[in-house]
């Protein structure tokens, strides 16, 4: 999981979810640096369990949050979205039938 200056988890904001960004090995961080135009840069990252990603990070986040798996690898990315059954019931995104965030 790369790391910001302050030793967060670096993030982003798409579709009213935040994101953790984690990849599975430091060639798929490369892969990202690279993409973003940045892979001439150091990148800090710390290894974390995927499952203390969605168990702990994703909680501690306080808004809706997921995991973007891998996101420079186009077709091989995977997102764990902030729903039961991926995170914690208890900071699950529950919709309405016509895709409206109740909870």
């Amino acid at each position: 999981m790369p790391t910001d200056e302050d030793d967060a988890p670096l993030t982003a904001d798409f579709g009213g979810v935040h994101w953790i960004y984690a990849f599975s090995d430091e060639a798929a961080l490369a892969r990202f640096a690279v993409a973003r135009g940045q892979g001439g840069r150091e990148w800090p990252y710390r290894r974390v369990l995927g499952a203390r990603l969605l168990d702990v990070a994703v909680p501690a986040a306080g808004v809706p949050c997921g995991v973007a798996l891998d996101v420079a690898d186009e077709g091989e990315g995977v997102l764990f979205p902030p729903v039961a059954g991926v995170v914690p019931d208890a900071v699950a995104v529950v919709g309405d039938a016509n895709g409206e965030e109740v909870r």
